[in-house]
């Protein structure tokens, strides 16, 4: 018994970093944010690098966002990549230069914004945007993030924020919660902190010379969240931008919705297994505060396993509670499940209720235990390949 104690107080103290990151973020960004004024100065020049592949249903739609936003000296580049519909019609007829790109071998975002940014070298920028082909652009966003990249030196990020269909299921909403939670709070929480954040894949502003000289040509799984890691290692840490904003929308199909979840935690699943433990001790080696941060950050999983950890090891400690009448195990387990509970709540009550009642939120535990065999997969064959995620049924 007191080697199934011992092992019970290490997983719920292990627990214990993720929910402390978790609920730190969520009380610094409870407040709010008082929007920075539009930096002062000339706004630099911008190139705004759309790759797409197969997003003939959306890309004028991402394009009419984006074109009024550009002054005459910059440049709109999509990239269609291993296209077989009429994405690179559309988007020549909206007004963007298209690159077509074929390589069957060689698949995924990482080579397609690769094969951007060696065109663009002929005649670079200064700042270069990353925006997906199936965001919308808010209005003034490119500006605001062009204009933080030149004052910062840094890459910058704007809010990312993934919204329900109309009609959509409960599942859906818990799932745009999450997002929420994940891409505006917590981010919110560690920029009110002077702390930076990761790339989001979309929204992204890179000075020229830093996404001139990084390394692309990927086709990891979550190659945005790498590259961002990538940065902050060589000292260039992404800066959160909340007043500038790109949107989209969860897929309306199951599969969509399936192969969008299945990439996007399978990505972060192996990003932290594989580069977190490394990262947290390269940090306290070198002493770097925001490199720690973004370790502590990434050690933090998807919301709905974390839910699904805490209270596994909950469970645990209060069946060998019962057995045995140990307390520590239980008190340890207890006391993240309440932190984890009040993060959630707190989260809600602040930036959630637009998008979810809290007789839904509920519901979350129920969402917890529906995604187990997605984790289940990834133990078993876990998916390594980027896939795009289909959309109505296309």
């Amino acid at each position: 018994m007191i080697v199934i104690e011992t092992l019970l107080c290490f997983f719920a103290l292990a627990l214990w970093v993720p929910v402390a990151v978790l609920f730190t973020q969520v009380v610094m960004a409870v407040p709010g944010y008082r929007a920075r004024p539009m930096p002062a100065g000339r706004r630099p020049r911008v190139a705004v690098v759309v790759p797409a592949h197969d997003e003939a249903l959306v890309i004028a739609a991402t394009l009419r966002a984006i074109v009024p936003q550009l002054l005459a000296d910059d440049r709109l580049l999509v990239v269609a990549d291993n296209c077989v519909d009429d994405t690179a019609r559309i988007a020549a007829a909206a007004g963007a230069e298209v690159l077509e790109r074929a390589d069957r071998e060689r698949r995924g975002k990482g080579y397609a914004l690769d094969f951007g940014v060696r065109e663009l070298t002929r005649n670079p920028p200064e700042v270069l945007l990353i925006i997906d082909a199936d965001c919308e652009t808010a209005s003034g966003t490119i500006e605001r993030l062009a204009r933080r990249c030149v004052e910062t030196g840094r890459p910058v990020q704007a809010l990312d924020l993934m919204l329900s269909p109309a009609g959509a299921g409960l599942k859906t909403r818990i799932a745009e919660f999450a997002w929420l939670v994940k891409n505006q709070v917590r981010a919110l929480g560690f920029h009110r902190l002077g702390l930076p954040c990761q790339l989001m894949g979309t929204g992204m502003a890179f000075p020229w010379a830093i996404i001139n000289d990084a390394a692309l040509a990927s086709g990891h799984i979550a190659e945005d969240l790498k590259l961002g890691i990538d940065l902050a290692h060589a000292g260039k840490p992404a800066v959160f931008c909340p007043e500038a904003r790109v949107t989209s929308y969860f897929p309306a199909t199951a599969q969509g919705i399936s192969a969008q979840r299945t990439r996007w935690e399978h990505g972060h699943l192996q990003v932290i297994l594989s580069i977190a433990p490394r990262l947290v001790l390269e940090a306290l080696r070198r002493g770097d505060r925001n490199l720690f941060a973004l370790a502590l950050d990434l050690c933090v999983p998807p919301l709905a396993l974390l839910l699904l950890l805490v209270l596994t090891v909950f469970v645990a400690c209060a069946v060998l509670f019962a057995v045995t009448a140990l307390p520590l195990p239980l008190w340890l387990a207890t006391a993240a499940l309440a932190i984890f509970g009040l993060s959630v709540l707190l989260a809600w009550f602040r930036y959630g209720r637009q998008v979810i009642s809290l007789s839904s939120l509920v519901y979350a535990p129920l969402y917890a235990l529906w995604k187990i065999p997605l984790y289940l997969k990834f133990m078993a064959k876990r998916q390594v390949d980027w896939v795009r995620s289909r959309r109505d049924g296309n």
